[in-house]
């Protein structure tokens, strides 16, 4: 499908998934900032939205993914309300976490090299014959819509409302339902300085490219994806204001921010929206979506050394 995704998309979406999620209530006000806790959403993330949403639609029994964790997680927990086969593709460096977690619901679990992911995907759909559903595809980008649209119904004054950046379906989503109620309110990509291809992206104003040897540096593990999915790539170009990176350690000291005075356990990924928000950018009322609770081990400083530098 290469239409965008119009806000009629997501309020379809939001019908169609409205039993199978949970709707997630703002937490706030901590000063100018709100919460939205996606790590309380099943899967412990939004990415459940989506996945929900385009498996609904299909009719093959055997779908694919492929994923750093969580999105797989989401499809595996889709497939099986469905009644649908499964498999995920998961990079070696998955957290076992997020691992025993895709294949506890059922799903066939394929292990790759980082690289080779994608190559693997397509290989496997045209052996199996199966449907892929990617991160960023149309319906997946319709059903996180509805997490801007929670947004902007339960706080129509919102100035700013900061979204974690992977592959971009949760970014592109976002945009179209904001926008699309409260035109003037800012929405601004957060991704880790150290894979930060989707910031380059729109400053050159054309899709870039990082190899894995750089995105896989930073500890947030689900926004390592190389470059944005295409038609989130449609969106966001006409749709977000901005795309701002952030450090490992501001990553850190969100985590514990989140933790410490909220109560919040977010993983990495999930916490780079809030160290947007520590670095004071923004004034005025600002929500910062936590995508993600799914928290690994710690990994040990050798093993984090040796994922960093290839």
């Amino acid at each position: 499908m290469s239409s965008l995704v119009t806000v009629a998309d997501i309020r379809s979406a939001a019908a169609r998934i409205r039993h199978s999620v949970h709707r997630t209530p703002l937490l706030g006000p901590f000063g100018d900032l709100w919460l939205k806790p996606e790590h309380r959403q099943r899967t412990g993330s939004f990415k459940v939205r989506g996945a929900l949403n385009a498996v609904a639609r299909l009719t093959t029994g055997h779908v694919l993914a492929q994923s750093s964790g969580n999105h797989g997680r989401a499809v595996a927990f889709a497939a099986a309300r469905h009644g649908l086969r499964a498999t995920v593709v998961l990079p070696a460096t998955a957290p076992a976490l997020k691992v025993d977690a895709v294949r506890a619901l059922g799903a066939h679990v394929v292990i790759v090299p980082p690289a080779l992911r994608e190559r693997a995907t397509a290989e496997l759909a045209a052996r199996t014959g199966a449907t892929v559903v990617g991160s960023a595809d149309f319906d997946v980008i319709a059903g996180h819509g509805t997490v801007g649209a929670e947004i902007v119904a339960d706080l129509p004054d919102v100035r700013t409302v900061l979204v974690p950046v992977c592959n971009g379906g949760l970014l592109a989503g976002v945009a179209v339902a904001v926008k699309a109620v409260s035109p003037g309110t800012r929405v601004v990509g957060v991704e880790p300085a150290l894979a930060g291809d989707a910031a380059e992206s729109l400053r050159l104003r054309k899709l870039v490219r990082w190899p894995v040897e750089r995105t896989y540096r930073t500890i947030a593990d689900g926004l390592r994806a190389p470059v944005l999915g295409e038609l989130a790539w449609r969106h966001i170009r006409v749709l977000v204001d901005d795309i701002v990176t952030v450090d490992e350690d501001g990553i850190v000291a969100a985590q514990e921010y989140l933790s410490d005075r909220f109560g919040v356990r977010a993983e990495p990924s999930g916490a780079v929206a809030t160290a947007a928000h520590l670095t004071g950018r923004w004034r005025g009322t600002t929500v910062a979506i936590v995508s993600g609770g799914n928290v690994a081990a710690p990994v040990a400083e050798g093993e984090r050394v040796s994922v960093e530098h290839g």
